[in-house]
């Protein structure tokens, strides 16, 4: 699949100050970790990989190809690092996955003639109700 020690050696960390709770303590510590994923210049996928990737996470990406994922869910610095490079990790591996051929199938004859009569007797019963002609 992919070497993850590597993978994660060309991440880019930023730590930068937090919103939410913490008091007096939120303004004073960057507890709030930033990646960023640079995939285009990325040396650990090959380039089939790359193309996939790009297809599979379109609307993650910025223009040059750079992720940026972020956590602020933890007061920790290091916990959210974790978090962070834990999602990261859940990301790519779903990237990865190739989707299944769809087999086209097509409508057994049977379940055909079985929509035409029932329309048929449809039509009967409505035919039915009319008052007869003269």
């Amino acid at each position: 699949m992919f070497d993850e020690a590597l993978l994660i050696s060309e991440l880019t960390y930023k730590a930068i100050r937090s919103s939410g709770a913490g008091g007096q303590h939120v303004n004073k510590v960057a507890s709030k970790v930033v990646l960023n994923f640079n995939l285009k210049q990325s040396e650990v996928f090959s380039e089939a990989q790359k193309n996939l990737l790009l297809n599979n996470l379109s609307n993650r990406l910025t223009t040059d190809g750079i992720l940026i994922l972020q956590s602020d869910e933890s007061r920790s610095q290091h916990k959210n690092k974790e978090l962070v490079v834990k999602r990261f990790l859940d990301l790519i591996k779903q990237g990865l996955k190739v989707p299944k051929k769809r087999k086209p199938t097509k409508i057994p004859k049977a379940v055909k003639l079985k929509r035409l009569s029932k329309k048929k007797q449809q039509a009967d019963k409505k035919a039915n109700r009319k008052p007869p002609e003269v």
